[in-house]
């Protein structure tokens, strides 16, 4: 099969949507086809072009066999809703050029990943001109987390936007997202079951693994001064709006006095600084920057306990990428989720639970994980046996590689 991934966020070296898309089109390439990329330059989640790429110029480069066309973008240093928008625009209109150039290539099949949805319009077009497939994979509910989290308001705004997410939705041959919530809230915009697929995020079972704690004098604690007895509560990820971020300096002021409990928090975005901010006079927070991609599972590693935070107002629209690698490092996890939804079901059992917006039930049950090891191994152990059962890599990108397939040859 000839593959056209067009996913604005492709960034193999980092982790998130983009780590994701480059191992998808990696796998894709070892199983014998042939895929090209149409992306950004890389700029999340610290919203600054990397080093060594151009926000301004077109970019081809050839990374592990596949071949890679960067296209300009502007980068808004805040990234607010207006910003946003002018944002995706004009990704939207620099990449045209590079999909109509893909005419005497002729893909079989296009796979769009939102967001952002803006490129779906032309790619739609694309396909259609060609007679080719088209796929739109969802990570996000964009539109619905852009009202639900008030980055865009007004009625006849939403009414619209909701009118032409449908549009574009009932047109693509297939319509894949990442979990079963977020399938059955496909459905409930129209889309047929024969056009459904459930394609989940995944974690490399392989390389993130339960390690032993790290001991002096090398690792992350030595370099952070931390207690190698301490127990260390990590949230590592993008530090977004989505996230809730500052439900983690309120856990931590609370806990300031239980002086073996340190918070680690690892990442980068627009919500970084407000939350080194509000823990600036707290001696049990520790910051590093989004670590690469090699030392994930070392970094992971480092925690007794993962600690996930997520708005109430973003429940199903979205469901966070970074769980899977928390499960799979065989630590508990302890998530803000209202209770019946998915991430609510699949942390159960695995690790703690508490309600959005709970700074004192999160601290409570941090503390609670931080005076029993047993509890912790326990929820850890059956976190890992689900990422091995229901998350591995290899296993989830077959079934899509079927899919893909079923979807060319209908």
């Amino acid at each position: 099969m000839k593959i056209l991934l067009y996913s604005m966020n492709f960034t193999p070296e980092l982790t998130g949507i983009g780590k994701y898309s480059g191992e998808m089109a990696q796998w894709l390439h070892a199983h014998g086809h042939e895929v090209r990329v149409i992306a950004s330059p890389p700029f999340f989640p610290q919203w600054s072009v990397f080093g060594g790429y151009s926000a301004w110029t077109y970019r081809k480069s050839v990374w592990n066999g596949i071949t890679v066309w960067r296209a300009p973008i502007w980068v808004p240093s805040r990234p607010r809703a207006l910003a946003r928008v002018g944002h995706l625009v004009s990704f939207m209109l620099s990449s045209m050029p590079l999909l109509l150039a893909q005419m005497r290539w002729k893909p079989d099949v296009v796979f769009v990943v939102e967001p952002p949805l803006f490129c779906a319009p032309s790619v739609l077009f694309f396909s259609k001109l060609l007679g080719i497939k088209s796929w739109l994979h969802i990570q996000d509910y964009e539109v619905d987390a852009a009202f639900g989290l008030g980055h865009v308001r007004g009625e006849r705004v939403r009414r619209f936007a909701l009118s032409a997410e449908h549009w574009l939705l009932s047109r693509f041959n297939r319509i894949s997202t990442i979990s079963t919530a977020m399938v059955e809230k496909a459905r409930g915009k129209g889309v047929e079951d024969s056009r459904l697929v459930l394609f989940p995020n995944w974690v490399d079972v392989k390389a993130i693994h339960p390690v032993p704690r790290p001991v002096a004098p090398y690792g992350y604690r030595p370099t952070l001064g931390i207690p190698d007895d301490a127990v260390v509560v990590l949230y590592a990820g993008s530090l977004g709006s989505k996230q809730g971020i500052e439900l983690l300096a309120e856990a931590a002021r609370l806990l300031v006095c239980s002086s073996d409990i340190h918070f680690v928090f690892a990442g980068n975005g627009p919500s970084r600084e407000p939350l080194r901010a509000a823990c600036a006079r707290l001696p049990n927070v520790h910051f590093l920057d989004l670590q690469p991609a090699e030392r994930l599972n070392e970094l992971l590693g480092m925690a007794d306990i993962h600690v996930l935070p997520q708005r109430a107002d973003a429940a199903d629209l979205v469901m966070p990428s970074k769980l899977g690698g928390m499960l799979a490092s065989g630590r508990a996890v302890v998530v803000t989720a209202h209770a019946g939804t998915e991430l609510s079901n699949v942390v159960t059992g695995r690790g703690m639970v508490v309600e959005p917006g709970d700074a004192a039930a999160l601290a409570d049950a941090i503390e609670q994980l931080a005076m029993s090891r047993e509890l912790r191994e326990q929820m850890g152990a059956a976190g890992r046996r689900f990422a091995e059962s229901a998350l591995d890599q290899d296993a989830i990108l077959r079934r899509l590689e079927q899919e893909l397939q079923r979807c060319v040859a209908g």
